[in-house]
C-alpha cells in the first residue's frame, strides 16, 4: 500500500507529462517569422541554461567531495541526486515552455480558449514534473538508503544549491534584460515593449524563461523536496505513531493525482475569465487533495487520524488564503494596484513611494495567515502537525507551478505576436493572457515564500531537537547576536542581488544605445538589430553576478556555526526566517503591483500609453522588476539553504 500510493502517482505524472509534450509537439507553430523568433528565444534560453549548469556543476562537485569526506558517501550521493533532479526539472520544463510560445500565439487565431488551453498544458508539464521528480527523489533516497535521514538532508542541500543559483542567475538575467530593454526602448526611444526594432527584445523574452520558468521550477522542486524531508524528519523524531514517517510521502502521492485531475477543470466560464479558469483548476485540485488526505490519514493513523487530517486541511487553507491575498495586492482590479496608478499622475517619486507602501502593507495579512496556520496545526498535533500542514501546502505544487509556468509562455507569445505584427484580435488575446500571467507569477511566488517559511520553521525545530542541552533564549547574548546576524544576512544578500541586476542592466543599456546609435535605419525599421549581442552580454553578466550572492549563506552559516557555536547559529536561523519572510513577501507583491499599475494605465486609464503617468509607471515597474523577479524569489531558497546546512553541520558544533 505504501509503495503504490507513493510511486504509482509518480509514474502517472511522468506519463501524463510525456503525453502533453507529444501533443504540444504536434501543434502548429505559425508563420516562418514566428518560428524564427521562437527559435531565437529557444537558442538563447538553452545557451544560458547550459552555461549556468556548467558553472554550478563545478561548485557542486567541490561540495560533494567535501560532504563525502566529512559526512560519508551516502550523503554526498544524495546531494548529487538532489542537485541533478532539481536541474532536470527546470531543464525539461523550460524546453517545453520555449517551444510553446509561438504555438500559443498561433492558437490565439482560433480564439481565447485554444490559446489558454495550449499555454496551460505546456505549463502543466513543468508543474507535474516538479512534484513527480520531487517525490521520486525523496522517496527513492529514503528507501534506497534504508531510511537514512542524513542522506535526505544531503538531498535537500543539493536541491537548495541548484535552486539558489537558478533563482539568482535567472532572476539577474531576466531583470537585467527587462530593465535595460524597457529603459532604452520605452523611455528613450518611445517604442512599444516588444517592438522588433529594440535590440534587447529577444534577451528580454529569453529572461522570462530562464527566470520565471526554469528558476521557479528549481525553486519549488527544492521547496517540495525540503518540506517532505522536514516532515519525514519530524515524523522520525517526535511522532511515535506507526506510519508517521511515511505519511508525508503519502500526501505527496495523493496530491499528484489531485493536481492531474485539477488540470481537466481549467475551463472558461460564461464570463470568459482567464483567471477564473485557472482558479477553477486550482480549487478542484485542493478539493481532490482534501478528499484524498482523509483516506490516507485514516489508513495511516487509524482511530487517531483526525488531528493529523485537520492539520493537512490547515495547510490547504493557508494555500487558498495566500492565493487570495496575493491576488488582491497584485491584480489590476483592486485598490493596491489602482492606488499606485493613481499616484503616477503626480510623478515618478509618488509612484515609488506608494509602491513601497503597498509592498510593505502586503506582508501583514500573510503574516496573520501563516501565524494562524502554525497555531492551529500545532494545537492539533504539535510540531508534527506544523510539518504536515507545510507538506500539505506544498503538495499541490503541481497545479500551482502549472499556473505559474503559464505566465512566461503567454508573455513570450505576446512578444512574438507583437514582433510579427499579428492581427489586432490575436494581439488582444495574447495581451489578455499576458496580463493574467503577470498575476499568476506573483501568486505563485507568494505561495512559495509562505510555504518556505513553514518549511523553515519545521527545519529549525529539527535543528533545535538535534542540539542537546541548548535552549534558544532571547536573553542569551549568543542567540541575540545570531538573530541580528541572520537579519543582516538577508539584507546583505538583497543588496548584492539588486546591485548585480543594476550592473548587468547597465551593460544591456549601453549595448542597446550603441546599436540605436550606430546601426543606420534601425529606428526606421529598414535594418535589423543584432539581437545576439544583447543575449550574449546579459548571459555573461548573469553568470558572473550570481556567484557571490550564492555563497553568502554557505559562508555565513559555517562562520557563525564554527566560530560562535550552535546557540548563535540557532539565533541566525531565526533571524533569516523572520527577516527573509517579510522582505520576500514585500518585494514580490510590491514589484508585481508596480508592474500591473503600469498595465492598468496602458489599458487607457490616466492618459494611457505615452502619458506622464505612464512614464512614471514605467519607472516604478523598472524598480519593481528586480524586487519581484530576482531578490524576493531568491530569498526563498536562502531561507531553506541556511537551515539545511545547519542540520548538516550540527553534529560538529560545540
Amino acid at each position: 500500500m505504501w509503495y503504490a500510493v507513493i510511486f504509482v502517482p509518480v509514474a502517472l505524472a511522468i506519463i501524463y507529462s510525456a503525453v502533453l509534450a507529444l501533443w504540444l509537439k504536434r501543434q502548429p507553430a505559425g508563420s516562418a517569422d514566428m518560428v524564427e523568433i521562437s527559435k531565437a528565444i529557444q537558442e538563447g534560453s538553452m545557451a544560458y541554461l547550459n552555461r549556468q549548469y556548467k558553472t554550478v556543476a563545478v561548485v557542486a562537485v567541490v561540495l560533494a567531495a567535501a560532504i563525502w569526506f566529512t559526512l560519508g558517501m551516502a550523503v554526498a550521493l544524495a546531494f548529487l541526486v538532489g542537485g541533478i533532479a532539481s536541474a532536470l526539472t527546470g531543464y525539461i520544463g523550460m524546453n517545453v515552455a520555449v517551444r510553446a510560445n509561438a504555438k500559443t500565439a498561433e492558437a490565439a487565431k482560433k480564439g481565447l480558449f485554444p490559446a489558454l488551453s495550449l499555454a496551460f498544458r505546456a505549463g502543466s508539464v513543468t508543474g507535474l514534473l516538479v512534484t513527480a521528480l520531487g517525490l521520486l527523489a525523496v522517496a527513492g533516497t529514503y528507501y534506497v538508503s534504508g531510511g537514512d535521514i542524513a542522506a535526505l538532508i544531503g538531498l535537500g542541500f543539493g536541491a537548495s544549491l541548484i535552486s539558489i543559483f537558478a533563482r539568482l542567475g535567472g532572476g539577474i538575467y531576466t531583470k537585467a534584460a527587462d530593465v535595460g530593454t524597457d529603459l532604452v526602448g520605452k523611455v528613450e526611444a518611445n517604442i512599444p515593449e516588444d517592438d522588433p526594432r529594440n535590440p534587447g527584445v529577444i534577451a528580454d523574452n529569453v529572461g522570462d524563461n530562464v527566470g520565471d520558468c526554469a528558476g521557479m521550477a528549481a525553486d519549488l522542486f527544492e521547496t517540495y523536496a525540503v518540506t517532505l524531508t522536514a516532515g519525514i524528519l519530524l515524523g522520525s523524531l517526535t511522532a511515535a505513531v506507526s506510519g508517521s514517517v511515511e505519511f508525508p510521502m503519502l500526501l505527496g502521492g495523493v496530491s499528484i493525482v489531485a493536481s492531474i485531475l485539477g488540470t481537466f477543470f481549467v475551463r472558461l466560464g460564461k464570463k470568459q475569465s482567464i483567471m477564473g479558469a485557472l482558479y477553477r483548476g486550482l480549487i478542484s485540485s485542493l478539493v481532490f487533495a482534501a478528499i484524498g488526505f482523509y483516506f490516507v490519514s485514516a489508513y495511516a493513523f487509524g482511530g487517531s487520524y483526525l488531528p493529523i487530517y485537520l492539520s493537512s486541511l490547515t495547510g490547504l487553507a493557508v494555500t487558498a488564503l495566500m492565493v487570495v491575498i496575493t491576488d488582491y495586492y497584485t491584480a489590476k482590479q483592486f485598490r493596491p494596484v489602482k492606488s499606485i496608478a493613481e499616484a503616477s499622475k503626480s510623478g515618478h517619486g509618488t509612484n515609488i513611494i506608494i509602491g513601497l507602501s503597498v509592498g510593505m502593507e502586503s506582508t501583514l495579512l500573510p503574516a496573520f495567515v501563516i501565524a494562524l496556520g502554525i497555531f492551529v496545526s500545532y494545537a492539533l498535533a504539535g510540531i508534527y502537525g506544523v510539518a504536515i500542514a507545510s507538506v500539505a501546502m506544498l503538495s499541490v505544487a503541481g497545479i500551482v507551478v502549472s499556473i505559474d509556468s503559464f505566465g512566461p509562455i503567454t508573455d513570450n507569445a505576446g512578444g512574438i505576436a507583437e514582433m510579427t505584427k499579428q492581427p489586432e484580435n490575436v494581439r488582444k488575446i495574447t495581451d489578455a493572457l499576458d496580463a493574467v500571467g503577470n498575476t499568476t507569477k506573483a501568486v505563485t511566488k507568494g505561495y512559495a515564500i509562505a510555504s518556505a517559511g513553514l518549511a523553515a520553521l519545521v527545519l529549525f525545530s529539527s535543528y533545535a531537537s538535534e542540539v542537546k542541552n541548548v535552549i534558544f533564549d532571547l536573553s542569551s547574548p549568543k542567540v541575540l547576536i545570531g538573530l541580528l546576524l541572520g537579519v543582516a544576512m538577508v539584507y546583505f544578500f538583497g543588496a548584492l542581488t539588486l546591485r548585480s541586476v543594476g550592473r548587468a542592466a547597465g551593460a544591456v543599456v549601453d549595448e542597446i544605445r550603441r546599436q540605436f546609435r550606430e546601426i543606420k535605419g534601425l529606428m526606421e525599421g529598414t535594418a535589423k538589430p543584432e539581437y545576439g549581442r544583447a543575449v550574449d552580454i546579459v548571459t555573461k553578466a548573469a553568470i558572473k553576478e550570481m556567484i557571490v550572492p550564492a555563497i553568502v549563506p554557505i559562508v555565513g552559516v559555517l562562520a557563525v556555526g564554527f566560530l560562535l557555536g550552535a546557540e548563535a547559529l540557532g539565533g541566525l536561523l531565526i533571524g533569516v526566517i523572520a527577516g527573509g519572510l517579510f522582505m520576500a513577501l514585500s518585494m514580490t507583491a510590491g514589484g508585481a503591483a508596480w508592474d500591473n499599475a503600469k498595465k492598468y494605465i496602458e489599458d487607457g486609464n490616466f492618459g494611457g500609453k505615452g502619458s506622464e503617468a505612464h512614464k512614471a509607471a514605467v519607472t516604478g515597474d523598472t524598480v519593481g522588476d528586480p524586487y519581484k523577479d530576482t531578490t524576493g524569489p531568491a530569498i526563498n531558497p536562502l531561507i531553506k539553504v541556511v537551515n539545511i546546512i545547519a542540520l548538516l553541520i550540527v553534529r560538529f558544533l560545540h
